[in-house]
């Protein structure tokens, strides 16, 4: 079972880019940074700075959005794409809805801020006291996008490596094949000069695939 489990982890992750999984590590980020940033403008809101509650609405707005992205996927991103992701977002801890509970308190308060209620204050203070274990959640989640990004970084290289010994087998038999070539080459003197031509050519792709070879291994490391 265990075997199954890891197979079908390494099909997924090899059916995802490094471009996608700096995006999610990116969104991620962004789905941090904004969470600070709605709680801060929300304060300085009910402190009546101007265009405080727009501000942080905006933040919410492009919280809410990340959140949706990473928990469902689109725009070529995959969603909840593993099992150490299930675990983060739906296992005990039950950071999804830390997080929803997160947004619906964050919208409360902002509209019993922007429209004077008097359960504004209760809930800005409600709201400062779960940024921090909310940004604990939203730490501990992109921890795991970014160890899977290492794995799948190490996943892509030893998938490299493979292609590589493949290559360099193929290489030597080629070598090898160039080497008799040019032997029985010059064995038939003149008659074999087209066959020495033939042979020549295969040396030179022989050559070509050593340096292929050896820029992938740069790569690889």
């Amino acid at each position: 079972m265990d075997q199954q489990h890891g197979a079908g982890q390494r099909r997924r992750h090899r059916s995802l880019s490094g471009e996608v999984f700096g995006a999610l590590i990116n969104l991620s980020g962004r789905r941090r940074f904004t969470s600070q940033r709605l709680v801060l403008y929300a304060v300085l809101a009910a402190q009546g700075q101007e265009d405080a509650v727009a501000t942080a609405s905006e933040a919410l707005g492009l919280f809410r959005n990340a959140h949706k992205l990473l928990l469902k996927g689109g725009d070529g991103l995959p969603g909840v794409f593993c099992a150490e992701l299930q675990r983060a977002y739906f296992g005990p801890g039950q950071g999804e809805r830390q997080i929803a509970d997160f947004i619906d308190l964050a919208e409360r308060t902002l509209h019993a801020i922007g429209s004077g209620g008097i359960k504004a204050p209760g809930l800005l203070a409600e709201l400062i006291g779960v940024t921090t274990p909310t940004l604990a959640v939203l730490n501990q989640i992109t921890a795991v996008y970014e160890e899977q990004s290492k794995l799948h970084a190490r996943l892509m290289r030893k998938q490299l490596r493979g292609i590589i010994t493949e290559i360099e087998t193929i290489a030597k038999q080629a070598k090898m094949v160039a080497f008799n070539a040019r032997v029985v080459a010059a064995r038939a003197g003149h008659a074999g000069r087209e066959f020495a031509v033939v042979a020549g050519v295969m040396a030179n792709i022989t050559s070509e695939m050593d340096s292929m070879v050896s820029s992938a291994l740069s790569a690889a490391a």
